[in-house]
């Protein structure tokens, strides 16, 4: 009854805007790193404006002691209906390091749950703990419980989602998109969660990653880097070399963009303090699938480039072997596979009994395996000498930066019911070009 009298009101009354309290309800909310020290970005979603409003305290102290204002920005989804969004987004800063805080986000016209996160510990010396994957969907999300419950124990300090989200965003006008934001905000509410694009976020020239996610930097998400204890983390977009019709200009710009950036983490001073780079991308250079896709061929876009292309466009092998990057993560494959030392199709172990202990050339893993509804991909009967450990299972990687020489990584089978199936400790007495001599 009081609905209807409402929604009566709401007709009748043509001077004034009418907003049902449901459509400025905060939604979808989720917390990300800025690239900005003692910084925290809180985002979520409403589907009418309202103001963008973050109340928040240190754990066990005034319960929302301070206040912080941010913005809002209007997503118009580029389905039929063309539904509208509104995006807020609110930056909080001064935090104490490595502090817990209990926060909510909204206004006067609706409040979101309580949440709460940890601030990134600033020190070089912190040893930070991650959970990885890519290709998660909202049917048939096989590793989403298993990091709910884990991200909510307090196992991680960043989540690393490597591209494919929902399947897809953009469908139903947008709903979709919508649901899996609801999905993982049980992560993504008390956890820095930091993507990459992939290639099911292709709609609308990406408009929805874009959009619905805040990444450090000012390039829509596309691509940024950010530091956090030893390590130097650059995201990228390997979407550019498929996506032509977008335009040849953003592949340009962000290869130029990750040379600088490459630059800038190896001068000596910052390569001391952060000895460890990580890049994170969708599509691998390297997979022994048996699905004809990029990886699985010599000629890789993503690893040589395209000659098809005016100009030829580069890859991004020789960049990263040239500026002595670690390792690198990759999803897209719905399988597992951890690659030994490699580099133009050698293998480059720092030994026959110690592979992985000051190896002469960057790590590959691929991540892409916590379920979707394209549920599997197989492997081609024989795996490459350059492949080292392949599983189908349904799973996620943990990843440990234990300090400046030592890296260590777990992959975690869903099928096997949390089960470690795979480990590898990473050892760098160097790093950098020179560590490959």
């Amino acid at each position: 009854m009081r609905m209807c009298v409402l929604l009566c009101l709401c007709a009748l009354i043509s001077a004034v805007r009418c907003v049902l309290p449901v459509q400025t309800q905060p939604e979808q909310v989720h917390v990300s790193y800025p690239g900005v020290k003692n910084s925290m970005l809180v985002t979520w979603s409403t589907a009418d404006e309202a103001e963008s409003v973050v109340e928040y305290g240190l754990w066990g102290g005034k319960l929302f002691s301070h206040t912080a204002k941010g913005n809002t920005s209007v997503f118009i989804d580029g389905g039929p209906e063309n539904r509208t969004m509104y995006i807020h987004r609110v930056t909080l800063t001064d935090l104490i390091p490595a502090a817990a805080y209990v926060y909510h986000c909204g206004s006067g016209a609706g409040w979101s749950d309580i949440f709460y996160f940890t601030s990134l510990n600033e020190s070089v010396s912190f040893s930070p703990r991650f959970a990885l994957f890519g290709d998660m969907g909202n049917e048939n999300p096989q590793s989403l419980s298993r990091l709910q419950k884990e991200t909510q124990m307090g196992m991680y300090d960043v989540i690393l989602h490597i591209g494919d989200f929902a399947y897809d965003m953009h469908e139903d006008n947008g709903r979709i998109g919508d649901e899996f934001m609801r999905q993982i905000e049980s992560i993504a509410a008390y956890t820095p969660y930091m993507t990459c694009p992939g290639n099911h976020e292709w709609a609308y020239n990406f408009s929805h990653y874009r959009s619905r996610f805040s990444m450090p930097g000012h390039t829509e998400n596309l691509w940024y880097s950010w530091n956090i204890g030893p390590a130097h983390i650059i995201s990228f977009s390997t979407e550019v070399y498929f996506y032509l019709d977008y335009g040849l200009d953003l592949l340009f710009r962000q290869y130029e963009w990750l040379q600088a950036d490459l630059q800038e983490a190896n001068r000596p001073e910052n390569r001391a303090q952060r000895p460890w780079i990580i890049t994170m991308g969708h599509r691998p250079m390297y997979c022994s699938n048996d699905d004809g896709d990029d990886c699985t061929q010599f000629q890789s876009y993503v690893r040589l480039g395209r000659n098809d292309t005016q100009p030829v466009a580069p890859g991004l092998e020789d960049l990263f072997y040239q500026y002595g990057v670690d390792l690198e993560l990759w999803a897209h494959e719905h399988t597992y596979e951890r690659l030994w030392p490699v580099y133009d199709y050698k293998v480059f172990n720092g030994s026959s009994e110690e592979p992985y202990v000051n190896p002469r050339a960057p790590v590959h893993i691929i991540t892409g395996s916590a379920g979707c509804r394209e549920k599997h991909d197989g492997f081609i009967p024989e795996p490459r000498d350059w492949s080292a450990f392949r599983s189908t299972d349904y799973g996620y990687t943990r990843m440990r930066l234990i300090n400046n020489t030592h890296l260590y990584l777990q992959q975690v089978s869903d099928d096997q019911y949390g089960k470690v199936i795979d480990q590898m400790m990473l050892v760098k007495e160097k790093h950098g070009a020179h560590a490959w001599r």
